[in-house]
């Protein structure tokens, strides 16, 4: 009681050093509050829950100066309605609510004053402080973080990189992934009105995807929407190689779709709306086939795999069995068990405070495997650590579909990459029987699913809407 106490309040403090400061120190915090298999939970809940979008704002004649330096006028005349009170606010930028002159509804983000002057300076402070710290104890080594700052802070301070992320993601969606491209919808830009500090976009009414009561009462069930993420960001890592880093629960709303689409059990079908795409990375080809490789070892429990991918990933041939754990937040002992169920993290006390010992035990090892691992690698750490607080909001842990998206998907892009390299009619014999061996192992598993989920959709169609 005592030690969670003192977490707690330092956690507070750090909150409040970084909120005061602003900027790249709360970019700082936001990082620090992903680290759940390293940092103790008071942080992780303290520092993830206010620094998503409850962060300190500019006053209303700073965001005013912006728009004469960007748009060479007041927003009052720019707009023909502009809400001056922001809706949120994040690290780097606040949005607020405006209608265009021909009657449209957007939404209207804008960079904090002075964030591209002070950033280097605070950047520096940074650095200084972190250097020093592992100067004087070699084992806190936290020099990738600010690697990772110093790499991805310029291009989400342009907001005009943001908007062609954007449209990248649902282009991809649509050549890449068209049976999932009506699913998944990102807000479209108004270039006429966006610069690198200002960046117009199309309002989007929808839930938050942590809003499980409102998910609910538009029709929409949580485990529907969960699968969809997962499918989403499954086929970002896997198949398109570039991959939006930041899908915490800001940045994910949910709206019915559009076409009024329903399930056999009458729960309307989610379209999944993606916010914020300042913040993405690209995975070359070797590191998306090696990373798919890797999840696919680690869902059907392939040990050879798992230690043969983390090596070619960064891991070494050490601390494979490390770097699995921190993939799945599992211990070693459920990642190789057989069992259907043995990734999946029900959320219960035991789990958590399981992790937080392991936490503790290795963190000197997890500090110097996150030394190790490509920038790559640790923002698709991130994202899984976001994704996974999602799947936690929305199931109160995880669920076997999750892996069974995770494994079916990781094992499609393998295949696709091998049946690319076949040179000839035997290796594409072999590839060709591989792939339908492993189509005959995922239809067994799906229909063990569909037994689960009818059983528990009996359960859910007796709650009712409620």
């Amino acid at each position: 009681m005592v030690k969670h106490e003192v977490h707690l309040r330092s956690a507070e403090k750090l909150r409040d050093l970084c909120f005061k400061n602003g900027g790249i120190y709360i970019k700082l915090g936001q990082h620090l509050g992903q680290l759940e298999y390293l940092v103790p939970q008071e942080y992780v809940i303290t520092l993830r829950e206010s620094m998503l979008n409850r962060c300190p704002v500019s006053s209303y004649e700073q965001i005013c100066e912006v728009f004469k330096r960007e748009l060479g006028d007041t927003p009052e005349n720019i707009f023909a309605e502009f809400d001056p009170i922001p809706i949120a606010s994040a690290s780097l930028a606040q949005v607020h609510v405006a209608h265009t002159h021909d009657g449209q509804k957007v939404a209207v983000k804008v960079q904090h004053a002075h964030m591209t002057e002070t950033a280097a300076a605070d950047h520096a402070t940074v650095e200084l402080v972190v250097n020093t710290l592992h100067r004087f104890f070699p084992s806190f080594d936290y020099r990738w973080l600010i690697d990772e700052i110093n790499d991805s802070l310029p291009k989400e301070l342009d907001f005009l990189v943001e908007a062609k992320n954007s449209e990248k993601c649902v282009e991809n969606f649509r050549k890449l992934s068209p049976h999932v491209a009506n699913y998944v919808y990102a807000p479209k830009v108004y270039w006429n009105l966006s610069t690198s500090k200002l960046l117009t976009m199309e309002f989007m009414d929808g839930a938050h995807i942590n809003d499980i009561k409102t998910i609910r009462k538009l029709g929409i069930h949580p485990h529907e929407l969960s699968k969809l993420v997962s499918q989403t960001f499954a086929e970002m890592m896997f198949k398109h190689g570039f991959v939006h880093c930041d899908p915490h629960s800001a940045n994910l709303l949910v709206r019915p779709m559009p076409s009024g689409k329903r399930n056999i059990l009458g729960w309307r079908k989610p379209q999944l709306i993606l916010l914020d795409h300042g913040l993405y990375k690209e995975l070359d080809f070797d590191t998306r086939t090696n990373y798919a490789s890797l999840w696919k070892a680690l869902v059907f429990s392939d040990v050879s795999a798992i230690k043969e991918y983390s090596a070619k990933l960064g891991a070494g041939e050490d601390l494979y069995v490390l770097f699995a754990g921190v993939l799945t937040m599992r211990p070693w002992k459920r990642v190789v068990d057989q069992s259907l169920d043995h990734l999946v993290f029900n959320g219960t006390e035991s789990e958590i405070s399981e992790l937080q010992m392991y936490a503790s035990e290795y963190f000197h090892q997890i500090s110097e495997l996150l030394r190790r691992l490509p920038r790559v690698i640790l923002l698709m750490l991130k994202t899984n650590d976001c994704l996974r607080a999602v799947n936690n909001s929305l199931l109160q842990g995880s669920s076997l579909d999750t892996f069974f998206i995770i494994g079916k998907i990781s094992s499609e892009a393998v295949i696709d990459v091998k049946m690319s390299q076949s040179k000839s009619l035997l290796s594409w014999l072999n590839v060709r029987l591989e792939k339908i061996l492993l189509e005959v192992r995922l239809w067994g598993i799906q229909i063990v699913l569909w037994i689960y989920q009818i059983r528990k959709a009996l359960s859910w169609s007796d709650q009712g809407l409620v």
